[in-house]
């Protein structure tokens, strides 16, 4: 254990003792109750930093600087590169620098927009050129995941490099990663940085992320929870298949479970019907009984064409010996579920995956024997090939808009490891203008926050404790959005108004509050290492409009069916539209108010009616939000990236 190595962890220890001193004070001692409309939401923002900060320290506690895998890299490779409408100039230089890669292998790139003139360039290249199947008409095409997808069940190799459109992979990519999973036959996923070759070094839109590709992950690969970034990653096929086939089982076992549900539903209300004949009523109790005792066995992981052919039998025994009974009755009920609206074909297995329709199947009024053909039909529904998908195994995940975070989470839940290679092997194009940085960062949000919604890591089963707090700490901090509010409002209302949100700046508050600051920061320096990451911090709070949106717009998709789209980024150079004022006016006005806010409470100072402590304190804090802000008017007036040497030049 190195020296710097010792240090972060005491640091990280003295930064969440002294922060959980700081906000208990606050919680107990130091609200400002006679201001609670703004009081509370600042020690609630104070205390969502705390776990931030908590959350940081864990994720350094056992950051790990890997050495070069021991063996040689081995086994068959296939690079993909994803593409959905890009110049082909820049996917065939992706696809030229990928052929070069010098480990055997083949080079394919997905195009997801089917373009006759892309193919024939790969062609010409001696490219592999896949789109998508005719089995994806009509069906949900989950976006990069589902190209992704498509191309797994249309290769072979043991091993996948995926690349993005502008990624120009390094010769050695695959010689450089490929050890790692002869090393340890658990790995599933090796990562390594995204680096992109047309920011300079004033780097106005925070591209980057020298702090997340590199500490960040590093810390995370610590504890087992280095994830998928999306590109610039080697994944083992077999991990991915795996995934495939286990949530594909899940999904009929839903299905089935289901079904069950609704038929026992069904039988309850026929035998409810106390107009039946007695053996009709003892028939469907005997049914009600083989349901139960099938919900039973598929929820003890009985194989599900095992429950699903009792419950069938069983039904067939009972349809026999009650086909005299009212069988005109029966007829028109099966007539009235054939009706109900399904969702591709004429079949009944809309009704397995449609709450709905099973909700209204479920409630009919039906005779005793219709309610028996029911159950009987809504088990011979059950399809083992999902109609409603374009392929039954979908190996990443489809649950969100950005399918890397949620695919590492399912192979991490599923015992593989993975690994963070913290050597820069591929060389891509970042984002030249505002709008198109602010789309990318917004997609990358939703998708983190649908995850969150969609499959919380701190109750998924198969994770660790240390891989549950790792994926929980990345949603985190899109929390903070609502947090950076509180922040920007609290001065301007104190400045303004003279309202105290704490009960006095006493010197219990600066005892608290300063070594906890201070002691924070100097662990930031400590882990950052040199690493320029003040960008990275101004937009980690400028953005607070984005992240705002990000959480509203998900619970949107997650909790009221309100689908997002999948937007692509736009990598070709030229600007797309002019300054974002419609995006970015929340910040603008923020900065406006401040600066009022701070003329106004020096003003109130000169004149006799401020208080001194207060108002330097909050004009520091105002001081610090505006130097914060002021990195999206350097945004607003970036032109894009210009290269100033020949050797820049050819790198872009």
């Amino acid at each position: 254990m190195t020296a710097r190595f010792v240090l972060i962890r005491i640091l990280a220890l003295l930064s969440v003792l002294l922060g959980v001193n700081y906000v208990a004070w606050r919680w107990l001692a130091s609200v400002n109750w006679e201001a609670w409309w703004i009081a509370v939401p600042l020690v609630i923002a104070e205390t969502y930093s705390l776990i931030d900060t908590i959350l940081f320290a864990v994720t350094m506690w056992r950051a790990r600087d890997r050495p070069a895998p021991r063996s040689a890299p081995t086994g068959t490779a296939d690079v993909l590169i994803a593409t959905y409408n890009e110049p082909i100039e820049m996917v065939m230089a992706t696809a030229l620098a990928a052929q070069r890669i010098r480990y055997p292998h083949e080079t394919w790139i997905l195009d997801d927009g089917a373009r006759p003139e892309m193919e024939a360039a790969a062609q010409a290249a001696g490219v592999g050129y896949i789109t998508r199947s005719a089995d994806w008409v009509g069906k949900p095409r989950h976006a990069k995941a589902g190209n992704l997808n498509n191309a797994l069940l249309q290769t072979d190799g043991e091993f996948l490099l995926i690349l993005d459109a502008d990624q120009v992979p390094d010769p050695m990519i695959l010689d450089r990663t490929l050890g790692y999973f002869a090393d340890d036959l658990e790995v599933a996923l090796v990562q390594t940085p995204q680096w992109f070759v047309n920011v300079d070094e004033a780097d106005p839109l925070g591209s980057q992320a020298p702090l997340f590709y590199g500490p960040i992950q590093q810390g995370k690969d610590g504890w087992n929870a280095a994830f998928f970034c999306g590109s610039n990653a080697v994944l083992r096929r077999d991990a991915l298949m795996q995934l495939g086939i286990v949530g594909y089982v899940r999904n009929l076992e839903q299905s089935v479970a289901t079904a069950l549900r609704a038929a026992r539903r069904m039988l309850q209300r026929a035998v409810a019907d106390r107009s039946a004949p007695p053996d009709v009523t003892a028939e469907l109790v005997r049914l009600q009984d083989v349901v139960e005792r099938a919900r039973a066995d598929a929820a003890s992981g009985t194989p599900i064409a095992d429950v699903t052919y009792n419950v069938h039998s069983a039904i067939q025994e009972s349809s026999r010996r009650l086909v005299t009974s009212d069988l005109r009755a029966a007829r028109a009920d099966l007539t009235a579920i054939a009706e109900l609206p399904v969702q591709h074909d004429a079949e009944l297995d809309a009704f397995i995956v449609d709450e709905t329709a099973l909700d209204a199947l479920a409630v009919r009024e039906l005779s005793p024997l219709g309610a028996v053909a029911a159950v009987d039909a809504l088990i011979e529904a059950l399809r083992i090939d999902r109609p409603d998908e374009a392929q039954p195994v979908q190996p990443l995940a489809t649950i969100s808009i950005t399918e890397d975070m949620a695919t590492a989470m399912q192979l991490h839940s599923l015992g593989w490891r993975s690994v963070y290679h913290h050597e820069i092997l591929a060389h891509g194009l970042a984002p030249e203008d505002l709008r198109t940085m602010l789309k990318q960062r917004l997609r990358w949000a939703q998708g983190t926050m649908q995850v969150l919604l969609r499959d919380n890591p701190l109750m998924k089963k198969g994770l660790a404790a240390g891989q549950r707090l790792m994926y929980f700490a990345t949603m985190w901090s899109y929390l903070s959005g609502f947090a950076a509010v509180v922040y920007i409002a609290a001065p301007i209302i104190y400045l303004l108004f003279g309202v105290l949100p704490v009960t006095a700046w006493t010197v219990d508050f600066f005892a608290r509050f300063l070594p906890y600051f201070l002691i924070n920061q100097v662990l930031f320096v400590v882990v950052a290492k040199g690493i320029r990451t003040w960008r990275g911090q101004q937009y980690s709070l400028a953005l607070f409009p984005i992240w705002i949106k990000a959480c509203t717009t998900a619970f949107a998709d997650v909790v009221l069916g309100k689908s997002l789209s999948f937007v692509v980024t736009r990598k070709d150079g030229r600007a797309a539209g002019g300054p974002p004022w419609r995006e970015i006016w929340p910040q603008l006005t923020a900065m406006a108010l401040l600066s009022v806010a701070l003329v106004v409470g020096v003003g109130r100072v000169i004149v006799g009616t401020g208080d001194g402590t207060g108002t330097l304190v909050n004009s520091v804090w105002v001081l610090y939000d505006l130097a914060v802000l002021s990195v999206i008017i350097q945004a607003v007036r970036y032109r894009g990236y210009t290269p100033r040497t020949l050797d820049e030049r050819a790198d872009v």
